[in-house]
């Protein structure tokens, strides 16, 4: 169930019921991959400095720390925060990481 089963299906199987199962797999997958090109999108539309400070945010740096990382002011880092999260659609930071982790955008710190 971890890599990805969708149904288990017991022997002997009805070929209706392995069709559908199918079906429903390649569905599945269909909606997984629209959504992770739509993040794609949202991530793409981040300014070069916004992603550079989103990989901050998501390693669990504070404003004060990464402004002090890119020698800018606390204020510009939450003005590009706030950005961020407004483009990528998060309504949280938790699920700015669990984005960050889908796109494969690395933490640093």
């Amino acid at each position: 169930m971890k890599e990805g089963a969708v149904q288990c299906l017991t022997k002997p199987t009805r070929s209706r019921d392995l069709l559908a199962a199918i079906r429903a797999a390649i569905e599945r997958d269909r909606g997984s991959r629209l959504e992770a090109g739509a993040l794609r999108e949202r991530y793409e539309r981040l300014t070069p400095r916004e992603r550079e400070v989103m990989a901050f945010v998501v390693a669990g740096l504070l404003n004060k720390q990464i402004a002090g990382e890119l020698a800018t002011s606390e204020r510009t880092i939450k003005f590009h925060r706030a950005n961020i999260m407004e483009k990528m659609q998060a309504d949280s930071v938790a699920e700015l990481v669990r984005m960050a982790g889908q796109l494969g955008v690395a933490p640093q710190g």
